[in-house]
């Protein structure tokens, strides 16, 4: 399907408004087209020798005349107010159509997508190149509409005015076409790499300033600035790449349309010295050569607008076309509740290919049971996590909850069941309260309290100006990275979930914190089944089950006490408290 079939899609539920903007834009259209007349009477029947019969008509007949004027440029110009807001209305609804559907999509695409590609450049599309959609409406649908009415009453006018005027006029149009399609693949490739400049210089300006705390520790001002100076220099670079076939390409145009017109003139003045033609009819022949031109020239202004807006069109519909990695099977079935028994059968998984970062992974963890995984930095506890609430499916095997494969249960009823700590405490820029209650939005200002005294937070979050009501600022900044976390576990104790996944929860404690959070964790893991990824083997030594692992693969698996006794590597590093990097 064209790109432009895709976009006349967005506005399908706003037929009937088009419908009457077009109506209106022919009335404007006749309106204007009858601007001439008035001056064409005035020159020939009262400016010319009049006979003496006539008398001082004229001094009726020319106020009415000019009132006339007047009246024909108003009504134009409220009809073409109307149907200018109208456009623009429906253009915007189709725009916050298509932002929505792209901000919704990518909602749902997996997380093996997102970490494909920079957030800024997804962020990029929706708030600009989708902005496509309305000038492909506003500046192209539209307005070639208009324009190709306009033409054609503009000329029928003409060929009856005088038609070896008129073809003349037309000589320059096939020189014309000829000029828009030269231009309009360049122009294409041109705003295509415009798009994909600007979206680089946000993703650059956006890194930055997320990290200022870091560039201010290590000083790295200068080098950052010369980062984004690069950035925006390839982007100076592009847009005038683009101005310059523009400014050429108006420049073609405009004298051809002016060669035409000197040509209209000579002869024009052949005809009225010959008789054939009056000094009216030339002037309003002059008035309406101009309004021929002007939508070829606006025609010429559209074809360029509608080549760059459809690069932007395109790589919004690039991320609207592109399916989810982790998809609800079509025969997904809701799960209200779940026991909590997990299997990973034959797990094998990879970022990619060449990446594979867990190896036949077989592991069963009974309901209730509270597993802990263990092993240095990138051997994959982060990654087996992930495969529960199936942020990414294995690449071959399969993960089973309560003995059903996950795959078949629709992911929103499965992730329904999972709480989740991660080792970086993710906090949107709201409220305390709204944040501990992101995954239970009905909780009661009761339940909120109480899951953050159970997290330790209460405390700290009494002291804010506004208490619970307090902004966290964006990504929590307004917040110690403990307090974060704290919120972070606050968060999962509201949520209640059968299966609690936990990623580092206590990373970033001191530890006198740690050990009463731990405690704390320890009465919520009761009744419920649990894996903890960590470094710190004490606080995980006498849970039911530890996995150690390394370059994705299990290689001991058992009590505390029992692999100490084994004297393999889960004993070393028990002993000395350190992990392989």
């Amino acid at each position: 399907m064209s790109i432009y079939r895709r976009v006349l899609r967005y506005y399908q539920p706003f037929w009937g408004q088009t419908i009457l903007g077009l109506f209106l834009s022919l009335v404007g259209i006749g309106l204007n087209l009858l601007k001439p007349w008035p001056f064409k009477i005035i020159v020939d029947d009262f400016l010319r020798p009049m006979p003496a019969a006539r008398g001082d008509d004229w001094r009726t007949w020319v106020p009415l005349l000019c009132l006339a004027l007047v009246v024909i440029q108003f009504a134009w110009g409220l009809i073409n107010w109307i149907t200018n807001y109208l456009f623009v209305k429906i253009g915007l609804q189709a725009l916050l159509k298509l932002r929505t559907d792209l901000y919704s999509h990518l909602q749902r695409l997996s997380l093996k997508f997102h970490d494909a590609r920079r957030s800024a450049d997804s962020s990029f599309r929706v708030a600009y190149d989708s902005q496509s959609i309305q000038t492909i409406y506003n500046k192209g649908f539209t307005n070639i509409f208009a324009s190709v009415i306009a033409l054609i009453g503009t000329f029928i006018i003409m060929l009856k005015l005088d038609w070896v005027l008129t073809l003349l006029s037309l000589a320059i149009v096939p020189l014309i076409v000829g000029t828009i399609y030269f231009f309009a693949r360049r122009i294409r490739s041109e705003s295509t790499s415009i798009q994909e400049q600007e979206s680089a210089v946000l993703a650059q300006a956006q890194e930055g300033l997320s990290s200022i705390r870091m560039v201010h520790a290590f000083g790295r001002e200068d080098f950052e600035v010369m980062q984004f100076h690069q950035r925006a220099q390839q982007s100076l670079q592009a847009n005038l790449r683009l101005t310059l076939t523009n400014v050429n390409s108006a420049l073609v145009i405009s004298t051809l349309m002016v060669i035409g017109t000197a040509a209209m003139y000579y002869v024009g003045t052949l005809h009225v010295l010959a008789g054939t033609l009056s000094l009216g009819s030339l002037l309003v022949f002059s008035a309406y050569l101009l309004m021929l031109y002007q939508p070829l020239e606006s025609l010429t202004y559209t074809a360029w607008a509608m080549e760059g807006a459809t690069a932007g069109a395109k790589r919004c519909f690039e991320v609207l076309d592109r399916q989810d990695d982790v998809r609800d099977s079509p025969n997904a079935v809701d799960i209200s509740s779940a026991q909590g028994a997990i299997d990973f059968c034959s797990v094998n998984f990879g970022y990619a290919e060449s990446r594979i970062v867990l190896r036949d992974i077989d592991l069963s963890i009974a309901p209730n049971q509270i597993v802990g995984l263990v092993g240095g930095t990138g051997t994959g506890k982060s990654t087996l996590l992930s495969l529960v609430p199936r942020f990414y499916d294995p690449t071959t095997g399969f993960v089973m909850l309560d003995g059903r494969d996950v795959r078949e249960m629709t992911k929103k009823s499965l992730r329904a069941q999972i709480a989740i700590v991660l080792q970086d405490t993710l906090l949107f820029s709201t409220t305390v309260r709204e944040n501990i209650a992101y995954g239970r939005p009905d909780a009661t200002e009761k339940d909120i309290i109480e899951a953050a005294r159970r997290a330790q937070a209460d405390e700290f979050i009494q002291q804010m100006p506004q208490g619970y009501g307090s902004l966290v600022g964006e990504r929590g900044g307004h917040l110690s990275v403990g307090q974060r976390q704290r919120i972070g576990i606050a968060r999962a104790f509201l949520k209640n979930a059968p299966i609690l996944l936990l990623d580092e929860p206590t990373s970033a404690l001191d530890p006198a914190t740690e050990a009463a959070i731990m405690e704390t964790i320890k009465e919520l893991m009761r009744g419920r089944t649990t894996l903890i990824a960590t470094h710190r083997l004490a606080t995980i030594h006498n849970f039911d089950q530890i996995i150690v692992l390394d370059h994705g693969r299990i290689i001991e698996q058992g009590r505390g006490p029992e692999l100490l006794s084994r004297g393999g590597v889960y004993a070393k590093l028990y002993a000395s408290g350190k992990f392989p990097t």
